[in-house]
Formats: C-alpha cells, structure tokens, sequence
C-alpha cells in the first residue's frame, strides 16, 4: 500500500510540474535531454549556413557588372541588364532544347524504370539472387563519372567493343564514332545516366515496400490475387507517397541535366547537343570570366525551378494528397 501510494504521489508532482511549469521551461528541459542529437543536428545546420545560405550574398553580381579585381560591394549596378542579354543571346533557343530534351526524356523515362526494376525486384523468392542482383545493379553509382565516362569512351570508340559486336551481328557495315555525331548524344547521356542510377534508384522503393503489410499479400492470396494483381492493386497503392514525393523532386531539378555527366562525354564535335544550361554557365562564367552573365543564367534557372517545385507539388496534393509542404 505504501508503495503504492508512493508511486501516486510521484505521478501526481509530476503531473503538477508539467501543469505548473511554463511552456518555455519545458522546451529547454526537452532540449537539455536530447543535448547530444540537438549538437548533431547542430552541425548539420551550420554546414548549411556556411555552404548554402551565406554564398546567397553572391547572388547580388547578377545585378552588377562584376570583375575578379574589386570587390563585390565595389561594383556598379546594372540591373536587369544581364537577363536581358541572356533573353536576346543567340545561343538560348539550344541551350533551353537540349536541356529540356535530355532532362524529359530523362524523366520520363528514368523516373518510372527503376519503380518497375524494384516491383519485380521485390518478387524474387530467391534471398540470394535477389542480393546479387541488387548488389550489380547500384553497383555502377558508386563509380564517378569520370571514370564511367573514360569507360563509354573507350567503349564507343571506332575500334570499340560496341562497334566489333554490333560490325560481328552484321548491323552496321563501317564503324561509328558515335560520341562525334550529335544525333548519338542524347540517346548516350539518357542510356548512360540510366544504367548508372537503375538499381540505386530503386533502394527507396524497395524500402517502402518493406513497409507495406504482409497481411494484405495474405488476404489478396487467399481471393485469388496473382502476382501482377498484388503489384498493382498492393505494392504499388503502398508506395504511393515515396513515388510522388520523388517525382515532385524530379520535377522541380528538370533543368539540372547531370553537369559532370555531359562535361566528361562532350567534345567539340557533339557540341549543337550538348550544351546544356550548366555546360553554358560553366563556359562564360569560369572560362570567359563574365561572372555576373552567367550567375544571372543560374538566378533564372533556380527561380524556374522553384516555380517547378510548387506546382508539382500542388498537383501531387490534389490528386494523391502527398506533398513536401
């Protein structure tokens, strides 16, 4: 009894202080608690702040005719003279195609591969196979695309391996340079990018497949379901949420065309398809020196993409309702 009424009591405080003490006190108490995630969180903060939010400042060249000898205070302003020149520039209507080419043809077709690679992914019986597969499958992410692109350069070469055995199946007569024909490109960066980004893609969805309830494969066995039923009426109902989440991030980054890719496999032969809009500000930013043209061309394209990002994911909302905010 004593023990009991001991325990009571101590409830009772406790219930007391949690009325009593002010909302602030209670948050600084919850903050002291969790002090050694708060610090880790910390940090993350701060290399935000340092690499993401205090380079904004350099945000405001686009508006002035910068150079590398003053400062960045020192230099006049221009206004919107900068986008201006890069509305009237005659290489605009190229850049804006291959870059919207390349990133919807991306998304349109890199984007549902790897949601149908985990689906059958996720059907294998086989433990074993299954890792293999997996494992061979992203194992292609972790290599650079300098090293992928000394790869597929060496690879579609005239005296290539693609050449010999597409020369060994009689379906080409003479050997293609195929990264020296502009009409090749495309289809090499989407393929490439593809083969690269498949497997890993796919550990999201396999995750969220993980999290769908064995109990709904049960009942769906026991009516009859066949295999492509359950992916279709179970698994893919269960990972709704993870696919628009990614798809309104993929929408939002359809500018972005994969920098390090296209500068490792272009030349100045393929150069009409592959100057995309990174490629562009890489040229007359660092490579020209016009530093405030080609930070103005960056402005524009995160503002897009900002406009990208809410309307995706409004649409999302409406008809799933799933979206980042």
């Amino acid at each position: 009894m004593d023990t009991d009424m001991k325990r009571e009591s101590k409830a009772t405080r406790k219930t007391k202080d949690k009325i009593t003490t002010s909302p602030t006190k209670r948050w600084f108490r919850r903050l002291y608690t969790q002090r050694h995630l708060q610090v880790m969180a910390l940090l993350g903060v701060v290399w935000m702040l340092i690499f993401n939010y205090i380079p904004m400042y350099g945000i405001i060249i686009a508006f002035k005719e910068f150079n590398i000898v003053e400062s960045i205070a020192d230099a006049p302003w221009v206004g919107w003279e900068h986008f201006k020149a890069f509305m009237d520039d005659e290489n605009l209507p190229d850049v804006i195609r291959n870059t919207l080419g390349i990133s919807l043809i991306k998304l349109f077709i890199g984007f549902p591969l790897p949601i149908i690679f985990a689906l059958f992914l996720n059907e294998l019986r086989s433990v074993r196979f299954k890792k293999a597969v997996q494992t061979i499958s992203y194992l292609p992410h972790f290599l650079s695309w300098v090293i992928l692109g000394g790869i597929l350069t060496t690879w579609l070469a005239d005296v290539g391996i693609i050449n010999n055995v597409l020369m060994a199946l009689h379906l080409i007569k003479e050997p293609i340079s195929y990264l020296a024909e502009p009409q090749y490109f495309w289809t090499i960066v989407i393929t490439s990018d593809i083969w690269k980004e498949l497997g890993w893609s796919a550990i999201i969805y396999l995750a969220a497949m993980a999290g769908v309830s064995p109990e709904m494969y049960e009942a769906a066995t026991i009516d009859g379901a066949g295999r492509f039923q359950k992916m279709w009426y179970i698994t893919l109902p269960g990972i709704q949420a993870t696919i628009a989440i990614l798809f309104i991030l993929a929408v939002s980054g359809v500018l972005n065309s994969n920098f390090d890719q296209i500068l490792v496999l272009r030349n100045s032969l393929n150069e009409s398809a592959s100057n995309v809009i990174d490629i562009y500000v890489y040229q007359t930013g660092l490579l020209s020196g016009r530093f405030s043209y080609s930070t103005a061309i960056g402005l524009i394209k995160s503002i897009i993409a900002l406009i990208l990002l809410v309307i995706a994911n409004q649409v999302t909302k409406k008809l799933n309702n799933t979206s980042l905010f």
